[in-house]
């Protein structure tokens, strides 16, 4: 019989073959069939990307499937039980364990999304299966660190292809960093098979940002598309974070992102000798100056981005005892530029710097991968960082009228950089 769409009989058994394929794989991880695998994996000519097949029903990966066969049984969990308390219940986590770190080496994507909105890590964290978990973390910190490096060196070549251009008379492209994570506080829904643990939205590039019209009030701010660029629940993290930096008065601050003016707030509090704000949106900067910041003793507004300021600041020899970083809808890359680049040249050799961490905290598996992710950039740019843990209110009341909360996670990773000794 022809198949009723495209009258081709092969057609329609081929579409069959395929999903029959895909569920060979899921089977085979769900059994921790790692024989099986290997040969479906490297010989599927039907499925070229066979470590990331999806289930049409679930969603699930073979990642998914994998983890899920670890999940206790209802009695186990019932008595408090786990699994690794037995034996016949530890040698399926480990076979569990293997067959995650195969499918990973195949290419698996350690953030795909199923049709729970779940990332495979997500589920290991939800069924009790740490070790799954920290594998997955430690997945989504390789495929981290690989794509940033990837920027750098993308951006390289541009840059190389801009002055061939220059010298030959034409246009060099401009480097985009818009497929890097944004740092902080996330807008739009995450690609179920992107790469990225920050949130991904071209619609919120910090140029849009700068141009939007903002609502202020004194809860929060929000951008035109209503995303939530600053709200008052993040006070306490703020309070935390102007006394760890400024620890006695007379101590001169730097402080990027005024926003709802929370943290900067805070820091007068600790009577700074010197105090500059680096502000770079025109509603932002009205409100400021509404307010009188503008005319508070020892007080600096600096009105521009920082990228365009923080160098001059270098230039002029000006140092700090404390700095702030709090921006919006800038990238990771931008981040990482910001402390290689210029915190070096403007910190006191003692001094301490801060940030607010919100990297991937709209889900818990990304809040720890981008963890580790700094922690390796910050050693490499000579920094140390202390962590303390803050455990974070319901906010379930907050986010009415917001586009998306950017806050899930329950504790609140407050940092605390200084020079290496």
């Amino acid at each position: 019989m022809n198949d009723p769409t495209t009258g081709d009989p092969q057609v329609h058994l081929t579409e069959i073959d395929v999903d029959l394929d895909i569920q060979e794989i899921l089977l085979a991880a769900s059994q921790h069939d790692i024989p099986k695998l290997r040969r479906l994996c490297r010989t599927q000519s039907s499925l070229p990307d066979a470590a990331n097949v999806k289930d049409p029903e679930t969603g699930y990966s073979p990642l998914h499937a994998a983890i899920a066969a670890c999940e206790p049984d209802e009695d186990e969990q019932a008595n408090g039980t786990n699994s690794s308390s037995a034996p016949g219940e530890n040698e399926q986590l480990n076979s569990g364990v293997e067959t995650v770190r195969f499918l990973l080496q195949e290419g698996a994507i350690w953030n795909d999304l199923d049709n729970n909105n779940e990332t495979p890590g997500c589920l290991a964290r939800r069924i009790g299966a740490p070790e799954l978990y920290e594998l997955i973390v430690d997945a989504g910190v390789r495929a981290e660190m690989l794509l940033n490096r990837l920027d750098e060196y993308q951006a390289l070549s541009e840059d190389e292809d801009e002055d061939e251009d220059e010298e030959e008379g034409g246009a060099g492209e401009q480097p985009d960093d818009a497929t890097a994570p944004e740092l902080v506080q996330a807008s739009t829904e995450q690609p179920a098979e992107s790469e990225s643990t920050g949130p991904t939205n071209p619609e919120v590039s910090n140029q849009t940002y700068l141009s939007s019209t903002l609502s202020i009030n004194n809860n929060r701010i929000l951008d035109s598309d209503q995303n939530g660029v600053m709200m008052r629940w993040e006070s306490d993290i703020m309070l935390k974070s102007a006394k760890a930096l400024l620890p006695r008065p007379g101590l001169k601050v730097l402080n990027i992102g005024h926003g709802m003016g929370i943290v900067d707030s805070f820091f007068q509090d600790q009577s700074p000798a010197e105090h500059h704000i680096i502000e770079a949106h025109p509603s932002v900067l009205a409100d400021m100056k509404s307010k009188g910041w503008d005319s508070k003793s020892g007080v600096t507004i600096h009105e521009g981005r920082w990228q365009d300021i923080l160098p001059a600041l270098v230039g002029e020899g000006v140092t700090f005892d404390a700095i702030y970083y709090d921006t919006f809808a800038e990238s990771y890359a931008d981040f990482r530029d910001f402390f290689s680049e210029q915190v070096i040249g403007l910190l006191e050799q003692d001094g301490k710097w801060g940030f607010f961490n919100g990297m991937g905290a709209d889900r818990q598996i990304s809040y720890d991968v981008y963890q580790k992710v700094a922690e390796m950039d910050l050693f490499e740019a000579g920094f140390d960082v202390e962590w303390e843990e803050i455990p974070v209110p319901k906010l379930e009341g907050e986010w009415e009228g917001v586009r998306r909360a950017y806050w899930v996670v329950e504790n609140y990773r407050l940092p605390l950089c200084r020079f290496m000794d």
